[in-house]
């Protein structure tokens, strides 16, 4: 395989890879949920509070942000905490804050 090859496929895999964070951060409920997790961890309960949502909403776009790789969770005893697991999302999600959120 030639050296322009070999970066075209990287290329490729790379704005796939891309392509489906964003895609994640395109929907605005689990963008939200996102934003409401970037400080730290977060029991479903503290989720549905901070966005305002049910608990099925929220077991929903969880279970699909766990799927996709963006949140993990963890058990307390009984409570079961959320965070983010992909350490590219905390900066994309500040600069969107940053962008679309700030007062200033």
């Amino acid at each position: 395989m030639q050296n322009s090859d070999l970066l075209l496929n990287n290329m490729d895999a790379a704005a796939k890879e891309a392509a489906d964070v964003l895609k994640a951060l395109s929907n605005p409920g689990r963008l939200r949920i996102l934003c409401a997790l970037a400080p730290g961890p977060l029991t479903v309960t503290e989720i549905e509070t901070a966005i305002d949502a049910s608990q099925s909403y929220v077991s929903g776009q969880l279970l699909k942000l766990r799927g996709e790789g963006l949140v993990r969770c963890e058990r307390d005893g009984r409570a079961m905490y959320y965070q983010l697991s992909d350490p590219r999302v905390r900066p994309l999600l500040e600069k969107i804050y940053q962008l679309f959120c700030s007062e200033d």
